[in-house]
């Protein structure tokens, strides 16, 4: 930690550094941040550190961020779990939510894909999505909750992401499960492993009682009713069990990791 200093760039405004420097955290963060008085001692004095440019700001606020993560894992109830509720609250229709519209949504041949498994895992073969279909599954109606505000409740039925840990002999002292999706930008997002396990996430393969839509992330979607929406990655196509942190698309825009509900 270095002792907090001036800013010693010559004809900077500390307030527009600050608040370029805030474009990195997401919406709902940005605007608590900038509403509770903003400003570079506010930045200092959470971490600190030195603030001489926007980059050094930047990092500030992402260290904020390993900040609110570390935290909020320390928490988290591996035993509570989220509420659940009946048919009738379903939320009809669910939204589709993506940073696209849903003509350009991943159109996924469910015949030739495969779940590829990697990483600490005894068993790395891949998966076809009729074997997937044969491995017991339960239903939950939860809501989802999304980063920009709202939410909504959908039915969703899968096999728990645990027991397929389980299956596969993945090594659950690890820290991370890493998906990787077939959105056109590379969407990949990663999962600490106490979530992986707990006992409502889950590979989801149905909304209501039909196979997955496109929609909502055919063939597989990964469900985790105890985080905000975008730590539930849909258009799967690849799990790694891992103790290296790969990043994520939304977290390596200033998201926060761990981003319980």
């Amino acid at each position: 930690m270095g002792r907090i200093r001036k800013l010693l760039i010559p004809g900077v405004d500390k307030k527009l550094l600050v608040r370029d420097a805030t474009k990195l955290m997401p919406d709902p963060s940005r605007r608590r941040f900038l509403a509770g008085g903003a400003s570079l001692g506010a930045l200092t004095l959470l971490t600190g550190c030195d603030v001489l440019d926007s980059s050094s700001a930047e990092e500030l606020l992402r260290k904020v961020s390993k900040f609110n993560d570390a935290v909020q894992s320390l928490m988290f109830n591996p035993y509570a779990l989220a509420p659940e509720y009946p048919e009738s609250a379903i939320t009809k229709p669910f939204p589709f939510n993506a940073y696209y519209e849903l003509d350009d949504a991943p159109e996924v041949d469910g015949k030739d894909w495969k779940l590829e498994v990697r990483g600490l895992v005894e068993n790395k073969k891949s998966w076809t999505l009729e074997e997937l279909y044969k491995l017991p599954q339960v239903k939950q109606v939860t809501r989802h909750v999304c980063v920009e505000g709202w939410s909504a409740i959908g039915s969703w039925t899968g096999t728990p992401l645990r027991d397929f840990l389980k299956l596969i002999g993945a090594d659950t002292r690890a820290k991370y499960c890493w998906f990787q999706c077939a959105d056109k930008e590379g969407y990949n997002s990663p999962l600490d492993m106490q979530s992986a396990l707990h006992p409502q996430t889950q590979m989801t393969f149905k909304f209501g009682n039909e196979i997955l839509p496109r929609a909502y992330g055919y063939p597989m979607k990964i469900r985790v009713p105890t985080k905000l929406g975008f730590k539930s990655p849909k258009y799967v196509i690849s799990m790694e069990v891992t103790n290296d942190y790969k990043g994520g698309y939304w977290e390596d825009q200033g998201y926060n990791s761990f981003s319980g509900s």
